[in-house]
């Protein structure tokens, strides 16, 4: 089936990023979610980050102007039901996310692909709660979206070559390069970087290094372009948190058992950059270190 219309769950971090490279390709997004004020700033900042797009040459005003008309809002969840592909990209829970497709299925046409942004969790147990699980699969997109060239996509048990192959056919559009993942918790970017954080914060922990030192030796020794503790806080703590979760009850490996100095900072409600403290503190002029 040829896709024309996009409908996005969630205005946050990713879902407006994905909303901004969709708009560019062409497609009519419509971009939901509970609150007004979180569509309003995803709005505004798809507009200042096409704006930067315009000044460094990667776009001109008029590709601007129009994408930005392809962008529509709403706060109804079964608005969405008219679109012919729904990517959730919602908060990393998975009974959020069984929620919001359960809410979202009378309305649906039965052509409609649902698929899910999640970087972790089992895209054949999402299907299995829906009246498709032939036209669900894995949407993942890296952060930042408008940046990233990668976008895994991963099958469930169930999905079928149709689905793959529409989904693979707004990859290429988007001019990313995809990579089919298997169905195993976190796929695999995740299955591979989670658990390289969790083991900086448990060198954190154990006291080896310092938030500077950990960050500094794996930029200037590993030539990474960010430190992974500064990589957490970008991701989210409580992102890391999950899918660390995700890995330790799915594979049944105490290897993946998240770093206790991970939890603690969650609890703390210290999630990285979105709360301004983390691994380091954003409040001054420059982050500094929190430990």
């Amino acid at each position: 089936m040829e896709i024309k219309s996009i409908g996005i769950v969630g205005a946050g971090q990713m879902g407006n990023g994905i909303a901004h490279v969709m708009s560019l390709a062409g497609y009519d997004v419509l971009l939901n979610d509970v609150s007004d004020e979180a569509l309003t700033g995803a709005m505004d900042l798809m507009a200042r980050n096409m704006s930067r797009q315009v000044s460094r040459g990667k776009i001109t005003e008029t590709d601007q102007t129009a994408a930005m008309a392809r962008i529509t809002t709403t706060q109804t969840l079964k608005d969405l039901g008219q679109t012919d592909l729904v990517i959730e990209a919602a908060t990393e829970r998975e009974s959020i996310k069984q929620a919001i497709f359960e809410d979202l299925l009378p309305h649906l046409q039965p052509h409609t692909i649902l698929t899910s942004n999640t970087s972790s969790i089992s895209i054949t147990r999402l299907a299995s709660r829906t009246d498709r699980p032939e036209k669900f699969m894995g949407f993942h997109f890296m952060n930042p979206v408008p940046v990233m060239k990668l976008v895994e996509l991963i099958r469930g048990i169930a999905t079928d070559e149709p689905t793959f192959a529409a989904c693979k056919a707004v990859v290429d559009r988007l001019g990313k390069t995809a990579a089919s993942a298997e169905d195993f918790p976190a796929f695999i970017v995740n299955r591979i970087l989670m658990p390289m954080i969790n083991e900086a914060v448990y060198t954190l922990y154990e006291g080896v290094g310092s938030v500077q030192s950990i960050d500094s030796s794996m930029k200037l020794g590993a030539n990474h372009p960010m430190g992974p503790l500064e990589l957490a806080d970008f991701i989210g703590l409580d992102t890391c948190l999950a899918i660390m979760n995700v890995l330790h009850d799915g594979l049944a490996d105490t290897k993946y058992r998240p770093c206790p100095l991970l939890t603690k900072y969650v609890e703390a409600g210290w999630l990285g950059r979105k709360t301004e403290r983390g691994f380091y503190d954003y409040r001054g002029e420059a982050p500094v270190p929190t430990r």
